[in-house]
């Protein structure tokens, strides 16, 4: 299997779970080397593998990570920061962020507003 599978900009012939370097990501998800460094500085939970010469390797899920990062920001209209309390908080929720699609994404935040408001209408 390819690593199309994981995302579909990757066709190199590498497996799915392969780690990929910073120019492999950026050119897969049309993103700036030096954005997606930035954004490795703001959002704390994506750190790529650092190895000597502080190369960056991408596992899997911090490519899923960066292709939600700039769904958020690019396409859905979130700041940097509005961008990474939604990653925060649906990573606290169990709700991984990143692989969601947008709607679902809502979907859980509305369910996860619902049981808030439930839970305060119990303790009432």
């Amino acid at each position: 299997m390819s690593g199309q599978a994981l995302f579909p900009g990757f066709d190199d012939g590498k497996a799915p779970d392969a780690l990929r370097t910073i120019g492999e990501v950026t050119r897969a998800l049309g993103i700036r080397q030096h954005v997606l460094r930035y954004w490795e500085e703001q959002f704390p939970m994506l750190k790529p593998i650092k190895r000597s010469g502080g190369r960056r390797y991408y596992r899997p899920e911090d490519v899923m990570l960066v292709a939600a990062i700039d769904r958020l920001v690019h396409r859905e209209g979130y700041t940097l920061r509005g961008a990474r309390l939604a990653l925060e908080g649906a990573a606290a929720a169990g709700q991984p962020e990143a692989t969601l699609s947008p709607e679902d994404a809502m979907r859980a935040r509305l369910r996860r507003i619902r049981d808030d408001l439930a839970a305060a209408l119990a303790a009432a």
